[in-house]
């Protein structure tokens, strides 16, 4: 072997890109790329499936689905791109803007079924809320990452409920309890980790509870908001006012139990084809996977959701520091917390919030925060040496 093969510098494994071990491009996380880009990929063929025969243009959906997914997949490369300790100063900035717009959307917000949750520019709607996911998780592991020791104090605790439970009272006031859930959700799986006590996740349950509660006694949250939760406590109410609700959720029920064990079939689900189920694109793409996939595309998907929370959980514990170990859990609790919420709510076990399922739901603002969030531990993998 000759001295010049002896002296050159290890391969990237991505063809004859020259660089070391420790080099962020070479420390992306594959198996984390793939969970996520399968399950974007099932999204436009659920999409597709769900809209297809109830539009005059059968490709409206899916094709802004794509148009969502490439701004999506720009986003995410963007994020990695930087350390996190770029976005870590940038972060107060970041949730400035971000609580700025919650306040503007309230005031001018486009109203759609009672509630201003997003700004209307031509044929995208842009929901803050859901950028506030990736702003206020970045606010509060960077507040948290400022403090060394073992356990949180009680001081450090309510400094960081309230740099989040500000933008939550914004959201709830849209209202939008169901973005609001992920965002308590993120808190709790952030302060735990953090070393906070059990006691104090208590009071967050406590004061989250108690919140809801003085916005739907305030009249706040408005009749549609509250018959959701009505209506999961009557299934089979007979109300005038629960008939959609419960036809909406019987419906995804039922289509989920037609599909059986191998399903009816792309674009052969009879329930699904029809106007059954209102924004089954958006909100219960789950029944849609359950009528034409059945319970073995059901358990292709809850696979690749493991899979990727997983990887996030691994990369949180490979993390050079507690921010990276902190960004991980927030991004780990959002996932876990939303996916469960929608497809519980798709089979009847949790009340109706139209919380979109991640990757797979219809939706511009979604999508690109949950790549801009999979940005953000991609970075943390890539980064995990000093």
């Amino acid at each position: 072997m000759s001295l010049s093969m002896l002296s050159r510098k290890p391969d990237s494994g991505l063809g004859n890109i020259r660089a070391s071990p420790g080099s962020p491009g070479r420390n992306i996380d594959w198996v984390l790329l793939f969970a996520q880009s399968a399950l974007s990929i099932i999204g436009l063929f659920t999409i597709y499936a769900a809209s297809y025969s109830k539009f005059a243009n059968p490709f409206l959906f899916v094709t802004r689905q794509e148009v969502f997914l490439i701004g999506a997949v720009i986003t995410m490369i963007v994020v990695m791109s930087f350390d996190y300790d770029w976005w870590r100063e940038r972060a107060r900035f970041l949730y400035g803007t971000t609580v700025m717009l919650l306040v503007l959307v309230i005031l001018v917000g486009a109203i759609h079924g009672g509630a201003r949750l997003s700004f209307d520019l031509g044929p995208l709607k842009v929901q803050p809320a859901e950028f506030a996911k990736f702003t206020c998780l970045l606010a509060l592991g960077s507040f948290l990452a400022e403090d060394r020791a073992d356990t949180l104090s009680y001081a450090r605790f309510v400094k960081g409920l309230l740099l989040v439970g500000i933008p939550t009272a914004l959201v709830i006031i849209q209202p939008d309890l169901g973005t609001a859930s992920v965002l308590i959700a993120m808190m709790m799986g952030v302060l735990l980790i953090a070393g906070a006590k059990a006691k104090y996740i208590l009071l967050i349950t406590v004061l989250s509870a108690a919140t809801v509660g003085a916005a739907v006694a305030s009249g706040i949250v408005n009749t549609y908001q509250i018959n959701r939760i009505t209506v999961f406590f009557h299934q089979n109410s007979q109300s005038v006012a629960l008939r959609d609700l419960v036809f909406q959720g019987r419906n995804s029920l039922r289509a989920i139990a037609t599909g059986g064990i191998n399903g009816q079939g792309w674009l052969k689900g009879q329930i699904t084809n029809t106007k059954d189920i209102p924004v089954q694109w958006a909100d219960f793409p789950f029944s849609a996977i359950g009528e034409e996939f059945g319970l073995i595309g059901c358990a292709v998907v809850v696979g690749l959701f493991a899979i990727l929370l997983l990887r996030i959980w691994r990369i949180a514990g490979l993390s050079r520091d507690m921010l990276g170990t902190y960004l991980c859990a927030g991004a780990f609790a959002m996932v876990l917390w939303q996916m469960f919420q929608n497809i519980a709510m798709s089979i009847g076990l949790m009340p109706i919030t139209g919380l979109p399922l991640p990757f797979i739901s219809y939706g511009g603002s979604s999508i690109v925060t949950f790549f801009a969030l999979m940005g953000l531990v991609q970075s943390v993998h890539m980064r995990r040496y000093r």
